[in-house]
């Protein structure tokens, strides 16, 4: 259980420490080489409030989804907050599923060093020949040959690939599967290994970024490594893949409310301080009004939502809280792109350069609406599961 002091110490260590270093991640520096924020991870260490996400077994805080909550909002109030805290994307789903689906040699070789800090991992699904949205299309191949796996697979948006030590590659191993959710497995792959390819960094809205806050495009050519490499059983890529999407989502819906936070009060500041002529303020008009108190009871909506799908994965599982998690994924994306929206609009010119966090937000968070699947599949599958109720 995290005390009420203790979110609060968190809340004002991320508003003060860690957002002051804003200024020169947006420079974009390769933050795993970045001695101040370097110096913030290790004193977050010596606070205990490292990986809150990961088990005390794990060097964690040893967090329920519904405890985690709160501070991951907390977290997500800068784009720096979960990296400082050890518990970034991709490296916190594959440190759960390491831990859950990992043999022990697995877990010691790849999961202690990313929960430790000490190195990063990526995952590898997305293609760029392929639906994300449907990876049951999935055209990565890995067959068996003399003991090893031989992989051949083209990927991309493989966030953090840049400086990685390691991908957790999802690639199909039974083609011939009676189940089309039983053709595929996740197989663990070092970055060094001969025919590992990073291509390249991908722009996104005109910034390529850099190891943690990248996202590549990956081949694998004939890549092979030792058998003992597969990620829990052979064919059980999708339900390891599912396992890891629903707690992950509960992290990404409560970062992105930190960031809608974050956006809602530049928001306020602006409307409450900018002079228009004549000593009026801009939240003297009543559009700005209007979304401000839209964007008030949207944030507090989403995170009531996002709370109760945290308690249904602590209590039912993934898949008993696959609804909700659903109905989160869309509906706390949608509210931060309108949050941020909004707040730029209030600043203007000055919203759409770097001289606020705003600009940032928009260009490396319009993607909430995509990633871990688009807005309209997630609103389908939820509307056939209600229909179906209904005899449909």
């Amino acid at each position: 259980m995290i005390s009420d002091q203790t979110l609060a110490d968190i809340r004002e260590f991320v508003r003060t420490r860690v957002a002051a270093l804003e200024p020169e991640m947006l420079q974009g520096p390769d933050l795993d080489s970045f001695e101040p924020v370097q110096a913030l991870r290790r004193e977050v260490k010596s606070r205990g409030w490292w990986a809150p996400n990961l088990g005390h077994e794990l060097g964690g805080m040893g967090l329920t989804l519904q405890e985690f909550a709160p501070v991951s909002e907390a977290m997500g109030w800068s784009p720096l907050g979960h990296y400082v805290f050890g518990a970034q994307a991709p490296d916190a789903g594959n440190a759960e599923v390491l831990h859950e689906f990992g043999s022990d040699e697995q877990k010691e070789r790849w999961l202690m060093p990313v929960a430790r800090g000490d190195a990063r991992s990526c995952f590898g699904m997305t293609e760029p020949e392929n639906a994300g949205s449907n990876p049951k299309t999935l055209s990565s191949t890995a067959r068996i040959d003399d003991g090893e796996w031989v992989i051949n697979a083209h990927k991309w948006f493989t966030t953090g690939a840049d400086g990685a030590a390691f991908c957790v590659v999802m690639v199909v191993t039974d083609p011939d599967s009676s189940s089309p959710y039983g053709k595929a497995s996740m197989i663990l792959v070092p970055t060094d290994a001969p025919g590992y390819e990073i291509v390249r960094n991908i722009s996104v809205m005109g910034e390529p970024g850099c190891g943690w806050a990248s996202h590549s495009e990956v081949k694998l050519t004939d890549v092979r490594v030792p058998e003992a490499n597969l990620l829990g059983g052979r064919g059980m890529g999708f339900l390891i893949a599912q396992q890891r999407l629903g707690p992950g989502r509960i992290h990404h819906c409560m970062r992105w409310l930190g960031l809608a936070e974050r956006a809602f009060f530049l928001m306020c500041e602006r409307a409450a301080t900018r002079d228009i002529g004549g000593g009026k303020m801009l939240g003297s008009r009543q559009v700005i009004q209007t979304w401000i108190a839209e964007s008030r009871t949207e944030i507090d909506a989403a995170r009531l939502l996002t709370l109760d799908a945290a308690r249904q994965i602590d209590e039912l599982g993934t898949h008993g809280a696959r609804n909700a998690i659903s109905a989160i994924k869309f509906f706390v994306a949608g509210i931060l792109q309108k949050v941020v929206d909004r707040s730029i609009q209030v600043h203007g010119a000055l919203g759409m350069t770097d001289d606020t966090i705003l600009a940032w937000i928009f260009r490396h968070e319009r993607a909430a609406r995509i990633y871990d699947g688009p807005d309209e599949v997630h609103k389908m599958v939820v509307a056939r599961r209600i229909l179906r109720e209904h005899g449909m």
